[in-house]
């Protein structure tokens, strides 16, 4: 994936080769910043007031003051695809720390955040759209606080790692046997015609696929049940399936070592990623 040139860093456009990283940097330090990923699709950019609103309550959860308005932020990245002249599919990379001041615990004083974006290219996985992926199971030990998008993200490192070293795009999380998301990815399983996922509690990231999903579900009549289920109800499951910016709807069709609807995409999922496809205005990776 190539990174296009232009950068918005603190209300600027810059060439990236211009860009320095400032030595003392608090998410560099304390991991003391939050980020958002946002899709882009033919040069528009999907979900983008969900993400930015996001990202504001995710600064309100760390008492982190950004130096925007909303609508200022969206202008900015609106402006920052614009002077790339972004017309493929790809993402915005979105970032908001607490600033540069010398180390300490204790929040510095009259000091900015340090806040940058980029663009980059990422093309629609149309292969694990369209068959489906294997994943494993792991144990979730990330913080309690996992509604708040921070940059304190080595659990879920760990864990993906463990999934690719597996064979496996990703790893499903729990605690004590219950299933909470995955490691970059809200996680869903159909049982009976219902989809189920667990709340949105500060256990899981409150996706903003996930909240399209709901109403994906609501507008075709499927019942949208949050309800976290275990480890063992996988294994009783019709359908699984995935969500993030950057994977979409991504069938599940193994966990662990246990097949799910003899492998293949259910009916279900493929209603939900049809429905994403039409939101999007995006062509139909299933067809492809």
């Amino acid at each position: 994936m190539s990174i296009y040139p232009i950068i918005l860093t603190q209300s600027r456009f810059l060439h990236r080769d211009q860009l320095h990283y400032p030595f003392e940097e608090r998410g560099l330090q304390f991991g003391d910043g939050i980020y958002e990923v946002i899709r882009i699709y033919q040069g528009n950019y999907y979900l983008l007031e969900e993400h930015v609103d996001r990202l504001f309550r995710s600064a309100e959860a760390i008492k982190l003051k950004l130096p925007y308005t909303k609508t200022e932020l969206k202008e900015l990245l609106v402006e920052l695809m614009s002077r790339n002249n972004m017309s493929t599919d790809g993402k915005v990379y979105l970032q908001a720390t607490r600033g540069s001041a010398p180390r300490d615990h204790i929040f510095p004083k009259d000091v900015l955040p340090n806040i940058y974006a980029y663009v980059q290219d990422l093309p629609r996985n149309i292969d694990s759209l369209k068959n489906g992926v294997k994943t494993i199971t792991q144990r979730d030990e990330r913080w309690e606080n996992c509604y708040i998008k921070s940059l304190n993200l080595l659990p879920n490192v760990l864990a993906k790692q463990t999934a690719k070293e597996n064979g496996c795009y990703e790893a499903i999380l729990h605690k004590n046997g219950t299933v909470t998301e995955c490691s970059s990815s809200n996680v869903y399983m159909v049982k009976d015609g219902k989809i189920y996922t667990h709340p949105a509690t500060n256990h899981i990231l409150h996706g903003c696929v996930r909240m399209a999903i709901e109403k994906f579900a609501n507008d075709l009549s499927i019942p949208f049940i949050e309800e976290a289920f275990s480890v063992e109800d996988i294994g009783l499951a019709d359908e699984l399936f995935l969500s993030s910016s950057t994977s979409e709807i991504t069938p599940i069709t193994q966990v662990d070592h246990t097949e799910v609807n003899n492998g293949k995409p259910g009916n279900i999922t493929r209603q939900i990623q049809t429905a994403y496809e039409k939101d999007a205005n995006i062509h139909s990776a299933i067809e492809a």
